[in-house]
């Protein structure tokens, strides 16, 4: 017998959503999941993603739902979507980017509104927004720069985060030299960074 209050209980904390990983975990089988598809108690936006109707919808679902279609648990909201989600700059992302481990291999067919990254975070990356983990305002302007967003992005972006305190003056300074320097060879995508120290390497060699 199913039970739909369990994965009520997940969905509480996510919008609404749930994941067949989550589900598994409370012993709710797959072939309960089809049935409560087919009865209506569950909505299957996604492959490997469901929803517990009764949610009222809420602007942050479809980072949410970015974040489980990936089916990786340190999957986190980054580059101009975490841009976006601090609201420091005017960037207006096509699509939500999702950041999840380099041994990930994702293919999906259903994705078309998610820009895939993979790179390995630390947990000193990562911070929470609207309850969803996000990379650090510091790490998505670096990340950035790396994928080509404009610099006047990023220089609206590091000018209002050290305003609102979201990153310290150090690495305020740093990353407006390394978007000085960018310009320098050319606004490209795929832009190595040059090897400086950010502020927690910095403190750790002092």
């Amino acid at each position: 017998m199913f039970d739909i209050d369990r994965l009520r209980e997940i969905a509480m904390s996510q919008y609404g959503y749930v994941s067949v990983a989550q589900a598994l975990d409370v012993s709710v089988s797959r072939a309960s999941l089809s049935t409560m598809v087919k009865r209506g108690r569950l909505e299957r936006p996604v492959r490997g993603v469901y929803r517990v109707p009764y949610y009222e919808p809420t602007v942050f679902d479809r980072f949410m739902l970015a974040l489980l279609w990936t089916g990786c648990e340190e999957a986190a909201l980054s580059h101009e979507t975490a841009l976006e989600t601090y609201r420091v700059c005017d960037v207006n992302p096509s699509k939500i980017s999702v950041t999840v481990a380099q041994r990930r291999r994702i293919r999906k067919s259903d994705g078309d509104n998610i820009a895939l990254y993979y790179e390995d975070l630390a947990s000193r990356d990562l911070d929470w927004w609207e309850g969803m983990p996000c990379v650090r305002l510091a790490v998505a302007i670096e990340q950035c720069l790396r994928t080509g967003t404009a610099s006047y992005l990023l220089d609206q972006a590091i000018e209002n985060g050290r305003k609102q305190g979201l990153i310290s003056r150090f690495d305020a300074e740093r990353l407006s030299d390394l978007v000085e320097a960018r310009n320098d060879e050319g606004e490209t995508a795929g832009y190595s960074l040059p090897n400086v120290p950010n502020e927690k390497s910095r403190q750790g060699t002092a």
